[in-house]
């Protein structure tokens, strides 16, 4: 099974390092525009790849991406030197849209005329607008972002945290925009099928509390991770291979994952069956009468931010 990395800065390096010591493919290719840096990244990691099982990892072009499973994209300007780290900004990462969509615009077709059977998997932020951008550029639909797939295990992290239990125990799910509009479906948390405000013991007030705190711990944690590191790309770099992994074995797990839904008219994240072809099936959210408007609300806003760049 083979899988393509394409970008070599902080988070496809992430990547890279989460699919070999997740062992999900056998042969690697990392692409980057500077083909130097990714040959280094490549003979840095090769020599640790040794305690694993088989890979073959290679620094490439575009044209070795024939016969990949997955390409994972990674390629465009970071939350960072894009100045998407203010708290209070609204717009959050769609200030990296205009600049990345160029890069899209470039990198897409290529990845397609080479690896036309190919699942992309959208990783570059803001994810949701570009992965629609990325269903016009490579001409089919196997096109999915990373959505709120990591938002989602940042909700179970702080729940978990807050009752003392593991996060595996937490279900629950964060919908929309990987962004500054994603949307807490508290309606459906529970732990261990239980509701979470029968398990807190709280009254309504106790508990608006809580989920708004969660709330912003979760929605800013990428601003928290870039003030201590200089980058958020672990966390996405561990979920992208896990996403990686889902697709090439085909598993069926139901995860939160940016595609295009037709009842929306845009590509944002909704609890979808992930297997070879990416999202075989997406599953309908109940939804609290505010949920369901915020995730319209939410659609709403990556249409505008696609609109923006045509």
């Amino acid at each position: 099974m083979k899988i393509g990395v394409i970008g070599a800065g902080a988070v496809g390096s992430a990547c890279l390092l989460s699919l070999v010591n997740g062992q999900v493919a056998r042969d690697i290719v990392l692409v980057n525009r500077t083909h130097k840096r990714a040959a280094g990244i490549v003979a840095d990691l090769q020599y640790g790849a040794t305690l694993t099982d088989a890979v073959e990892l290679s620094a490439g072009d575009y044209a070795d991406l024939q016969g990949a499973g997955v390409v994972i994209i990674t390629a465009g300007v970071n939350e960072k030197a894009g100045g998407a780290t203010d708290r209070s900004d609204t717009e959050g990462r769609l200030r990296l849209l205009e600049d990345n969509a160029k890069v899209y615009r470039d990198i897409i077709p290529k990845i397609a005329a080479a690896a036309p059977d190919a699942v992309l998997l959208v990783v570059t932020d803001p994810p949701d607008p570009l992965a629609e951008l990325a269903l016009t550029l490579a001409g089919h639909d196997r096109v999915i972002s990373s959505g709120t797939f990591l938002d989602t295990q940042r909700l179970r992290f702080h729940v978990g945290r807050r009752l003392g239990v593991h996060a595996s125990a937490v279900q629950g799910f964060v919908l929309g925009e990987h962004g500054m509009s994603q949307v807490f479906v508290w309606s459906g948390v529970r732990v261990g099928g239980i509701p979470l405000a029968d398990v807190l013991g709280c009254n309504q007030a106790q508990c608006e509390a809580l989920q708004k705190e969660i709330e912003e711990e979760v929605r800013h944690a990428n601003i928290t991770i870039i003030e201590g590191t200089g980058a958020s790309q672990l966390g996405i770099g561990m979920v992208a291979a896990r996403l990686a992994r889902a697709i090439l074995h085909d598993e069926r797990l139901v995860l939160p994952v940016g595609s295009h839904v037709p009842e929306y008219g845009t590509t944002l994240s909704v609890p979808s069956i992930i297997g070879r072809q990416g999202v075989v099936r997406r599953l309908a959210s109940y939804l609290s009468e505010s949920e369901a408007y915020l995730l319209t609300q939410s659609a709403r806003k990556i249409t505008e931010a696609v609109r923006g760049v045509g």
